[in-house]
């Protein structure tokens, strides 16, 4: 396996456990495509090999021995991939190969969805699945934000949630009270994987101006697109006096090179903030990658608090 000028080979260190591939041990996609899928959607690993667009083995723009991360979007699995060297953000010192892959995609997704909600300091948001690795994340985000986060997750993992520095609220139990009882008026922005009754259920939370920022799954990796029904929201909002609107966070975008510099940008914040210990990043368990059904099974089974990584099996 050997890299074509532009590319890097590296040595893979790490694996995320995408929503997309939790189904597949049903033998299915997450959008129920009969096309073939690849998963690995990011990985954490060590250059090993940099072939420069000019045809010379160098160190720049990544170098061997460095720690990279990618998303890579399908096929990051095995144990060495070649990828472009336009796609690789440097890893810090001091952020280990799970901790990087912890935050990768789930810190920029949540990184967005907050840009997009467009917070002010003293907003109350609420925050549904706060225990997953996305939500976990955008708890303590928003917090640094300066908002109040009212976090929805189930019982057994309200400790968990309380921990981010959230108000805990039982999944059974009456999160709208919670709500208004914190916020009269209503909350400033609810997040969240939404699909069906779920986004009616977010709208009636919110206070006039306030948005539903979803990431566009249900959450239990289910291709139940809330986007027909967020557009529709998001219409009323233009049209509608008291301004409620939804929205997607922003992911990727049409020009290559505009992606790649957002996906730098986002990347280098979110590394920075977890090496300056501003939040952390929660795994809640790592599987060898032997083992990659039963962490599928497991991230469906809905016990886990935080993220699931996958790791290369020991030689």
């Amino acid at each position: 396996m050997e890299p074509r000028p532009g590319q890097a080979l590296v040595r893979t260190e790490a694996f995320g456990v995408s929503i997309a591939a939790w189904p597949l041990p049903q033998g299915r996609r997450c959008d129920r495509s009969p096309f073939r899928f690849e998963p690995g959607y990011d990985v954490v690993g060590v250059v090993e090999a940099v072939m420069e667009t000019g045809g010379e083995r160098e160190a720049a723009p990544v170098r061997p021995g460095q720690r990279v991360a990618a998303l890579t979007g399908v096929g990051g699995w095995p144990d060495r991939v070649v990828l472009a060297t336009a796609d690789l953000v440097p890893v810090p010192d001091g952020i280990s190969a799970e901790e990087a892959e912890a935050v990768l995609a789930n810190g920029v997704i949540a990184r967005r969805m907050l840009a997009v909600a467009a917070l002010a300091p003293g907003d109350v948001v609420v925050v549904l699945g706060a225990d997953g690795g996305v939500a976990s994340l955008l708890v303590q985000m928003a917090r640094r934000a300066g908002a109040e986060v009212i976090g929805e997750a189930p019982k057994r993992h309200l400790p968990f949630v309380r921990e981010l520095g959230a108000v805990p609220v039982d999944r059974d139990g009456d999160l709208a009270a919670t709500v208004h009882a914190i916020a009269p008026r209503g909350a400033g922005a609810v997040f969240g994987h939404l699909a069906g009754p779920a986004i009616g259920q977010s709208w009636s939370l919110l206070r006039k101006g306030g948005i539903v920022v979803s990431s566009g799954h249900d959450g239990r990796g289910e291709a139940r697109s809330p986007m027909p029904t967020l557009f529709a929201r998001i219409t009323a909002g233009r049209l509608l006096p008291d301004g409620r609107h939804g929205a997607m966070f922003a992911g990727r975008r049409r020009d290559p090179r505009q992606f790649h510099a957002e996906l730098r940008d986002d990347l280098d914040a979110v590394f920075e903030q977890v090496r300056r210990g501003e939040f952390t990043a929660h795994i809640a368990r790592a599987f060898p990658l032997s083992q990659s059904a039963d962490a599928l099974r497991y991230a469906r089974s809905g016990v886990a608090a935080g993220q699931i990584v996958l790791v290369p099996d020991e030689a």
